[in-house]
């Protein structure tokens, strides 16, 4: 008998929870053969949803060369033609509704808690400001990370799901990165050579940069002084005033008490000054009386020694 060829096994639909969605990126000189990518995705369910969960989905094992543009396009032309507000990808920090790496907030006021500093910190996610220039053109993730894509609607988010799952199981073809020609800098030695040249920016850029940066630092420090000192003033509906710990003080509290501390130790050396006097003057009255003590045993002695030699009558009459 002739054995039979071994059959390709058959990819499963769904792991888990998760849909299989084989992608097919386009050959490339380097790698010029046909090959699959496999993308998990699901209902994103955090274990602390927000008002923003019921319009996600959750993607396992996006592309390394996965932009956002890539997975609108993905999503508009290949799957539904759902429309996408946000990606946020793995390992950034997510603010609002997208995921982003802020260096510093803008000062914005929100709505008041029942804790002055906790006022501002709420209300401090606004636009970021200060930011470094960028150094690199375009992202490359890490091999099988990890997306949240936010859907305009919840509908959209269902149909995303839907239409991937439709896609799976009827076998067709989805191409990677289609739609998304000449939108995206290009990789390879290009992206090398164009991070060289943004890792030398404009001084003025640059500049621009860093004052935009301490502008608001300075601003969020004098709000948080601010909202301390009113904590510590205003007592709360019990009248009780809040006590706090390893609070910043403004500069000129500081010169304040830096004087303060320096007229203490000046009198503290003052009347250390006094004691140590007061003590050597005790010291050396104190060896005057013993040298005296001294001199009155030794005239006492001669008394005594005179006074047996003429009982003895050992003295001689001059």
């Amino acid at each position: 008998m002739v054995p039979m060829p071994a059959s390709k096994p058959a990819v499963p639909l769904t792991v888990n929870d998760f849909t299989v969605l084989p992608l097919r990126p386009p050959p490339l000189p380097s790698y010029p053969q046909e090959t699959n990518h496999y993308l998990y995705l699901r209902a994103n369910a955090p274990k602390v949803p927000t008002e923003d969960t019921p319009r996600e989905v959750f993607l396992v094992n996006v592309p390394v060369d996965t932009t956002e543009v890539h997975l609108r396009a993905l999503f508009a032309e290949q799957l539904g033609g759902v429309r996408v507000e946000s990606v946020g990808f793995e390992g950034t920090k997510r603010v609002g509704k997208g995921i982003t790496a802020p260096v510093i907030a803008a000062i914005k006021r929100g709505r008041k808690r029942k804790r002055g500093v906790e006022n501002y910190e709420a209300g401090a996610a606004g636009q970021e400001v200060g930011r470094l220039p960028e150094v690199w053109d375009r992202e490359v993730h890490s091999s099988g990370g990890t997306a949240v894509v936010t859907f305009v609607d919840k509908a959209s988010a269902e149909m995303a799901v839907k239409e991937a799952r439709r896609a799976a199981k009827s076998g067709r073809q989805i191409v990677w990165g289609a739609g998304v020609e000449g939108k995206l800098p290009p990789l390879g030695s290009a992206r090398y050579q164009a991070h060289h040249a943004l890792r030398y920016p404009d001084p003025a850029t640059l500049q621009q940069s860093v004052d935009d940066f301490m502008t608001a630092f300075s601003a969020r420090e004098a709000v948080r002084a601010k909202e301390l000192h009113r904590v510590r003033s205003v007592p709360d509906a019990d009248g009780f005033v809040t006590v706090t710990r390893g609070a910043r003080i403004a500069p000129g509290a500081r010169e304040e008490d830096a004087g303060k501390k320096e007229e203490e130790g000046a009198r503290k050396r003052e009347k250390r000054k006094v004691g140590e006097d007061f003590y050597r003057f005790q010291v050396r009255e104190k060896r005057k009386e013993q040298q005296l003590g001294l001199v009155r045993g030794f005239e006492e002695d001669q008394r005594r020694v005179e006074e047996m030699r003429r009982r003895r009558g050992k003295m001689r009459p001059e």
